[in-house]
């Protein structure tokens, strides 16, 4: 995840530099947001002149994954003391969050394999950010380089860990269907949480009914 992380951070520290983001303004936003998803969409509000409030809404928006997220993995966090999750939870990403549910698929989820999983990524993320704000313009365009697939490669990596069968096969694909029709037909990041409801909204619905 970390390799993952290093070329993106950089590609969005120089991005944040041609919006005339200093190197430690790139790197304050990088270690207190901590949010590919929200740092990208923020500079192309920035870029358009988007009011503040609006950009607030939009990234409050993007977020709202992580309330999906945290609600998933508390469930295998039972033994954390609150103190310890709510810490914890600071670090969780898209990717930290995939491993640590395949993890809680087959054993105990400890603090110690949370803190090991999330945290190491997270100076590589501001590190990498702080870098690309500092020396980007030195390499022109690098997104022409296809660096910012390195994302969703990983991800895609991530989740097929999870695969168990046609049903697993069906939240996926339900879940991919939709962000796609919302992004294409709705104006902002709506089709993050949109795309993560429907995935839910599937697994519940073919859950058996003793279970549920």
């Amino acid at each position: 995840m970390a390799v993952a992380y290093a070329p993106i951070a950089f590609l969005w520290g120089t991005l944040a530099a041609e919006q005339n983001l200093g190197p430690l303004q790139a790197f304050a936003m990088s270690a207190w947001v901590y949010s590919g998803a929200a740092q990208f969409v923020s500079l192309e509000l920035l870029a358009s002149g988007t009011p503040l409030a609006l950009i607030t809404f939009t990234i409050v928006t993007v977020s709202l994954r992580h309330v999906l997220m945290s609600a998933s993995i508390s469930r295998a966090m039972t033994s954390f003391t609150r103190w310890k999750a709510s810490f914890l939870l600071f670090w969780l990403t898209d990717e930290a969050w995939a491993m640590l549910e395949h993890r809680a698929s087959s054993q105990v989820l400890t603090p110690a394999y949370f803190f090991g999983v999330a945290f190491p990524i997270w100076p590589v993320w501001f590190g990498f950010a702080s870098l690309g704000a500092v020396l980007g313009n030195q390499f022109g365009d690098i997104s022409r380089f296809g660096l910012d697939f390195a994302f969703a490669a990983m991800f895609i990596a991530v989740l097929a860990g999870f695969w168990k069968g046609t049903r697993s096969a069906i939240i996926l694909i339900v879940s991919a269907l939709v962000a796609v029709l919302v992004k294409l037909t709705v104006p902002g990041a709506w089709y993050i949480i949109s795309g993560g409801l429907a995935g839910m909204a599937v697994a519940v619905f073919m859950h058996p009914k003793e279970q549920a």
